[in-house]
């Protein structure tokens, strides 16, 4: 497929789709006119890349991390493949995500509160 028939079914730019691939994270083949070319696994791909980017990775971890994320909940590594560094951002990055839930957590409580104090009868129907 091409990159716009790409986009349609990710509901990704087609900007983002290059920059993916300047980001060394999408690999398309290209056709003899020069246009990319993707097959049917790219859909998934991008929809990979689309939820670790939402999730707050850098492409530079996604990029290390992506050859071995091959199937929806499967994870492919071999232990020599790990290297310290790779182990110590994935590590640096989890600790970074569960601050921000942490936050969120707060936040949400202080919300929910607010709604508590101001109007009870809202209050019990969000957190219900």
């Amino acid at each position: 497929m091409k990159i716009g028939e790409l986009s349609r079914h990710t509901g990704v730019p087609t900007r983002m789709l290059r920059y993916y691939e300047e980001q060394d994270l999408l690999h398309p083949e290209r056709a003899a006119n020069g246009y990319r070319a993707y097959d049917t696994s790219a859909v998934y791909r991008v929809q990979q890349i689309r939820g670790l980017l939402d999730s707050g990775l850098t492409t530079e971890i996604i990029r290390r991390i992506l050859p071995f994320l091959t199937e929806p909940d499967e994870i492919h590594v071999h232990p020599e493949c790990l290297t310290d560094e790779t182990a110590a951002l994935l590590r640096g990055e989890a600790d970074r995500i569960q601050q921000r839930i942490d936050c969120l957590a707060r936040n949400r409580d202080a919300i929910l509160a607010y709604l508590a104090a101001v109007r009870p009868d809202t209050s019990r129907a969000l957190t219900g």
